[in-house]
C-alpha cells in the first residue's frame, strides 16, 4: 500500500470518528441515521454536476449497495434499541474486519501476506478493547442484541466488498461514491417515516445544521475508504477505516477529559501494531 493511500485512509477514519462525535445530539438512533443520511445525499447532489457519473457496468453494484445499507442501518438501529452501545459496538465493528477478509480471499481472489493477516487481527483486537466497555455485565447479555450485532457485522462485510467491486468497475470511484449517498438518502427517508411515523421529520429539524455537517465528514471519509479500495486491497481499507474508534477515544480523552485507563493504552498500542503490519503488507 502506498504512503498516499494509507495516510488517507487514517485520515477517512479521523473524519468517521467526527462525524459521530458531532451527531451526539440526544435524538433516538434512527432519527439520528436519518439525519447523516439526508446529510450526506444533499452534499452529495451539490457536489454531483461537478463530478463524472460511475460507469454503466457498476450500475448492480451500487443499487445492491444501497440495498445493503439500508439493511445495515435497520439492523444497526435494532441493535441500539435492544442491547447497550457497549455490546454492540465491538461486535459490529471488531467482527466485519475478518469477515470481510474472509470474503476477499474466496470471492474476489485478494491474498493477503502472514504479515496483513497479524496486522488485521492485532487491530481487531485493539479494537474490541478499546471499544467493549461501558456495556451490561456478561450475565445479562441479550442474545437478539448480539445477534444483531453480527448481522451487522456481516452487512459491513458485505456493503464493503460490494462497493470494492463496484467502484473498480465504475471508472470514477468519486462519481460512484456521490450517487451511492444520494441513493442511501432516498431510501432512508421513506424507511425512518415507514417506522415512526411523521414525527421523526419534526425531531430532526433542530439540528439539521449539525446534520449537513456530520453528512459531509460521512461522505468524505466513505468517499475516501471508496477511492482508497480501488488502490488497495478491500480487507485492508476495510480494516483500517475501524481505526477511527482510536481517534475517537482520543477525542474522549483529550476533549471530554474522560480518565485514560490502562485498557486504553493497551488497545492503543494493539493498533499501532496492526497499522505498522499493515502497511509492510
Amino acid at each position: 500500500m502506498e504512503n498516499v493511500v494509507f495516510l488517507a485512509v487514517l485520515f477517512a477514519a479521523a473524519c468517521h470518528a467526527g462525524w459521530n462525535a458531532l451527531i451526539k445530539v440526544g435524538l433516538d438512533p434512527l432519527s439520528t441515521t436519518t439525519l447523516i443520511s439526508i446529510g450526506s445525499g444533499v452534499v452529495a447532489l451539490i457536489i454531483a454536476p461537478f463530478v463524472d457519473g460511475p460507469a454503466w457496468a457498476a450500475l448492480p453494484w451500487l443499487v445492491a449497495s444501497i440495498a445493503v445499507h439500508l439493511i445495515y442501518f435497520a439492523s444497526l438501529i435494532e441493535s441500539y434499541r435492544t442491547g447497550d452501545l457497549g455490546q454492540v459496538y465491538p461486535i459490529a465493528r471488531g467482527s466485519a474486519p475478518l469477515m470481510t477478509a474472509t470474503a476477499t480471499t474466496f470471492f474476489v481472489g485478494e491474498k493477503l501476506s502472514v504479515i496483513g493477516w497479524s496486522g488485521i487481527l492485532a487491530l481487531v483486537v485493539g479494537v474490541l478493547l478499546l471499544s467493549a466497555r461501558g456495556g451490561r455485565e456478561l450475565a445479562e447479555i441479550d442474545r437478539r442484541a448480539i445477534g444483531f450485532a453480527f448481522f451487522t457485522a456481516l452487512t459491513i462485510c458485505a456493503y464493503s466488498v460490494i462497493d470494492g467491486i463496484g467502484a473498480r468497475l465504475a471508472g470514477n470511484p468519486n462519481g460512484y461514491s456521490l450517487w451511492l449517498f444520494v441513493g442511501i438518502a432516498v431510501v432512508m427517508v421513506p424507511y425512518a417515516l415507514y417506522r415512526d411515523g411523521t414525527d421523526v421529520l419534526p425531531a430532526m429539524q433542530r439540528f439539521w445544521q449539525r446534520g449537513l455537517a456530520g453528512g459531509a465528514l460521512q461522505l468524505l471519509s466513505y468517499g475516501i475508504a471508496i477511492w482508497a479500495m480501488t488502490m488497495a486491497p478491500i480487507a485492508i481499507v476495510a480494516t483500517l477505516r475501524e481505526t477511527s474508534v482510536l481517534f475517537g477515544a482520543a477525542i474522549a480523552v483529550v476533549v471530554l477529559k474522560e480518565p485514560l485507563r490502562p485498557v486504553r493504552i493497551i488497545a492503543a498500542c494493539l493498533i499501532v501494531t496492526g497499522l505498522v503490519l499493515i502497511r509492510l503488507q
